[in-house]
């Protein structure tokens, strides 16, 4: 029996890696075709024409899904995963980064290394040049010593720069850290960091979507971005030039729904172009201490400090605005993109649902987008 359900878990294993290896499936193609047909493996064991019914598959795009190359790919992955006792989380499983499940294009599979909680509640990426200046390195140690009382998980690159040593700092606090890598954990870019690599598995670990076969390519890094930005409910900007992949992250993380903050400096400032841009066209907040991030996330919010509304009553709620409601009562606070999966709902409609249950006083905004009902 045991036997006959590892087989299963490494049949489905193997058909989710067929579609990562496969051309022109996407994330986003892929999870269409596992909602129509159940499972990886099912969509293998499907004909093209009850594919082709799906919305947004084409002959194009199931030109080669079938070919043998990928499951021959698929099966000497698996062995590499199997002998380096790496771990893959399926996008529908429950230990797959919570934030990052409501991403569209998310990956169907992660890779990880090392002794991770994705459970904490409190997570934040903080990312910036790699040629953080000491302006950079002061902020990044008193803002990571000054929230390391809140246990925040911290999420980064583990590049050059203000990665690794926002990486660094956390590990110094004693909280756990995260690098998400642009290549496969068969090895480890840039070198000059292997070093760290043992430290970083023990107070968190290393995440990737990509295979042992990848290379560091430039547009890995850019496809990196979006589990940086995704995964956590933050992205804070600590440095960057006119142009830089982290503000490619902070343009994702906004495109998620996601707060951005980004730490301002002087004009003249090389490195603090990028940061004074996000602020000055209202895509970040401006973060100059600690306390402009618990605030806006909500992190310290006691009841006290909330304003009081006055609930109305016998308030008429309809069907949608009373599933909504409900879920608030029993979980308690939570952000517009949690209610929308949890009540299986659109998020327009539930933004709009929201609004008009705030003009009744049922229910209450709060700091870090976050909702609860009164």
């Amino acid at each position: 029996m045991v036997t006959e359900k590892l087989q299963a878990i490494q049949s489905e294993l193997i058909a989710a890696l067929r579609l990562q290896h496969a051309p022109n499936i996407g994330d986003v193609i892929a999870k269409r075709l596992i909602a129509h047909c159940g499972s990886p493996a099912a969509i293998f064991g499907d004909k093209r024409n009850h594919l082709l019914k799906i919305d947004g598959v084409g002959t194009y795009t199931l030109k080669h899904l079938f070919d043998t190359e990928h499951l021959e790919a698929a099966e000497a992955e698996l062995q590499f995963i199997i002998k380096n006792d790496i771990a893959c989380t399926y996008f529908q499983d429950a230990d797959y980064p919570y934030l990052l499940k409501h991403c569209i294009d998310a990956p169907i599979l992660l890779f990880a290394e090392g002794a991770m909680d994705l459970k904490q509640k409190k997570q934040i990426s903080i990312v910036g040049t790699r040629q953080i200046t000491s302006y950079g390195m002061a902020f990044c140690e008193e803002l990571i010593d000054a929230l390391s009382p809140l246990d925040p998980l911290i999420v980064s690159g583990f590049a050059y720069g203000v990665d690794i040593f926002a990486q660094r700092e956390a590990m110094k606090q004693g909280l756990q850290t995260i690098g998400c890598l642009a290549h496969g954990l068969n090895q480890m870019y840039p070198k000059a960091h292997a070093k760290y690599r043992r430290e970083v598995a023990k107070r968190g670990g290393f995440l990737t979507e990509f295979w042992s076969t990848s290379k560091p390519d430039r547009e890995n890094f850019l496809k990196r971005n979006r589990i940086i930005a995704g995964m956590t409910e933050a992205t804070i900007v600590v440095e960057s030039a006119e142009k830089g992949g982290s503000l490619v992250t902070a343009d994702i993380a906004n495109s998620y729904n996601r707060e951005v903050f980004a730490v301002p400096g002087r004009s003249t400032d090389k490195f603090s172009l990028g940061c004074n841009n996000l602020i000055k066209q209202q895509k970040a907040h401006m973060l100059t201490s600690a306390a402009d991030l618990i605030y806006l996330l909500g992190w310290d919010l006691k009841e006290k400090e909330t304003p009081t509304v006055q609930k109305q009553l016998f308030v008429e709620l309809d069907a949608m605005e009373q599933s909504i409601y409900d879920m608030l009562q029993q979980q308690g606070k939570q952000m517009l993109d949690t209610i929308a999966l949890t009540c299986q709902l659109p998020i327009h409609q539930v933004s709009a649902a929201l609004l008009g249950m705030e003009m009744k006083g049922v229910i209450r905004p709060l700091p870090g987008k976050l909702f609860e009902a009164i």
